[in-house]
Order: structure tokens, then sequence, then C-alpha cells
């Protein structure tokens, strides 16, 4: 269909929206009003179509352009784009480049004003930060049980490491009495499970560092820049800066970006890159498997219900006891 543009099409819920991309030594431009990335073969020049409607992030990493018109037209759509190094990480936040959202000005107001009804108040942003890690668990239960893929490579909810993590940490998350002493349980059930992951995976020994240049290391890395995109995406919907964490830093700018994408990481791409490096994958099929999994488990349809709840649970009582339970269709 020729001249279709982003009003035209039929608008599908970002919390319900499948894709996210990672494009690399390729144009992005507009073309009979449809968006494609070009890659230049040594025969032909090839074309894809990019289906903007069903797209939340796009990630351009090096060797990538793009012209003013794809970007007004992705931005009429609402998909955010980032520019990233090779691999999809890192973001480029040391330019000043990292996220260039749409600029649309009739996204819903009564989210970030519920946010901001109780983020000034420490004891309310303390119990923001349990529930998020409440629902962390939560998540990190569901997924483990149900993951046929998981089950195969040997990694059960029932085992008794996890069963002792979870219940620990679990049990921290009720009992602290401050962010600091929330991040360190939050540290040791990190820990533990990467300990089990390892151990699974017949990884040998394994220390989580950034910068480290082992497999399990930089799919770790890229499976988080993925979730942090997803974050991102379902906060720019919701109309929520950034910069109101309610668990990490809170002189990082883009902090509450890291709290919302660690309600799905530990579920998903922490034993999936030890399961991928096992397997000796490469990175294409590693982001192909977080990608996978992240549509299997509806990942961005948690974060979304999830920062959408707390925005407006002190606007509904006293935000002790929600009763919410993320129930997957």
């Amino acid at each position: 269909m020729e001249g279709l543009t982003p009003t035209e099409l039929k608008a599908i819920l970002f919390s319900k929206r499948a894709n996210v991309f990672y494009l690399e030594k390729c144009r992005v431009m507009q073309k009979d009003g449809r968006v494609l990335y070009l890659k230049e073969g040594k025969k032909a020049n090839q074309y894809w179509n990019i289906p903007i409607a069903n797209t939340t992030v796009i990630l351009l990493g090096t060797g990538t352009s793009i012209t003013q018109a794809a970007v007004r037209m992705l931005s009429s759509a609402g998909v955010l784009i980032g520019f990233c190094g090779g691999g999809a990480t890192p973001l480029l936040a040391g330019t000043e480049i990292e996220w260039m959202n749409p600029q649309s000005e009739y996204r819903p107001t009564q989210y970030v004003q519920g946010w901001l009804s109780f983020w000034f108040d420490e004891n309310k942003r303390l119990l923001a930060a349990k529930k998020f890690q409440k629902r962390r668990c939560d998540f990190f239960e569901r997924v483990w049980t149900k993951d046929h893929d998981l089950h195969d490579e040997g990694f059960y909810v029932d085992d008794r490491e996890i069963e002792g993590a979870l219940q620990g940490f679990r049990q921290s998350i009720d009992n602290v009495v401050s962010v600091n002493e929330l991040l360190s349980a939050e540290a040791s059930f990190a820990k533990r499970l990467y300990k089990y992951s390892a151990q699974h995976a017949d990884y040998g020994e394994f220390t989580r560092d950034v910068n480290a240049l082992d497999t399990a290391n930089i799919f770790l890395n890229h499976g988080n820049y993925l979730a942090y995109g997803m974050a991102a995406s379902a906060l720019w919907v919701l109309g929520i800066p950034h910069g109101f964490a309610v668990m990490h830093g809170k002189t990082r700018r883009g902090a509450l970006v890291f709290d919302v994408a660690d309600l799905i990481k530990d579920a998903i791409i922490l034993p999936g890159a030890f399961i991928c490096a096992r397997n000796n994958m490469e990175n294409q099929e590693f982001r192909d498997y977080c990608l996978q999994k992240f549509t299997e488990h509806k990942a961005l349809e948690v974060m979304y219900d999830t920062v959408k709840q707390q925005s407006q649970q002190w606007q509904k009582g006293d935000g002790l006891d929600d009763g919410y339970i993320y129930q997957p269709e």
C-alpha cells in the first residue's frame, strides 16, 4: 500500500508491541510512506521494511545513518531511537546522544502526576522500591516455572539453591529499612543467581564485570541494554522522566530505567547469557534469544503494567498492599 502515513496505521499499545531492532552498517530512510533500512551489497542494494506500528525501540549501532524524514516518521509512530556502539552496547551517553524521544504533547499526564505525588516522600519511595523487587521475584518465579528451554538446560525454579535465594530475598525485602539495605539484598540475590547459572552451564569460575571480555559478561551487557531500551520505552509511553528513581542512584539521570529493567533481567537475560555462552552462540543469536523470550513472557507488558499501577497507588489507598499480581495470559 503506497503513501501510508503513521496516522493511518492501526494503533498498537506499547505494552503489546513486539519488535526491538538493532541495526548496524546500514542506512535508515523513508521511502513511499514506509521506513526502510538499506544494506549495500556487491551486486545490488537490499531494502528491508521496519514495521514501525509494532516497534518500540530502534538501536543504531556502528556504521549506521538515518535521514530526517525517517526520524520524523518514527517519531510520529512513537518509536524510541537510540544510538549505541557495536553489539548494541554501550549507549553513547558520553556524548549526550542516548535517546531521541518522540516529542508528543498529548501523552497522558496522570501517571507522572501520580508518580510525583509519592516520590518526594522518602518512606513511600522505599515502599515503591520494595514493590518493584517483589514484582521482580514474582516474574522470575513465573518465567522459571514455565520456560521449557530453561528446563532443558537444567535451570529449575524448585532447585534448592534457587528456592533458598528467592526466599531469602523476599524476607530481606520485607525487613530492610532503607534503600541502601535493599540494594545490598539485591546484590546478594544476584550473586547467588550468577553462581547457580555458572555452575549449571558448566561455565567455570565467573565474576560479574562489565568490562570483562569473556562471553557471559559480554552477553549480560548486551542483554541488559536491550532491557534498558524497553524500560525507557515504557517510561516514555507513561510520560515519567527517567530521573525519578525509587531505588538506584538519585544522582543518575536515567536511574529509573535501571529500576524498571531489573523487573525482568534476572528471569531472562541472566540465565540466557550463560546458556548461550555454553552453546557457543554468536552475539546476534543471543540477541535473538533475548527478544524471543521478551515476547514469549510479555516482558514489556510486565514493565508497563507495574509502573502504571505503582504510579496510581497512592491515589487509591495507603500503598501498603495493592493486591496487584501480574497474571500472564
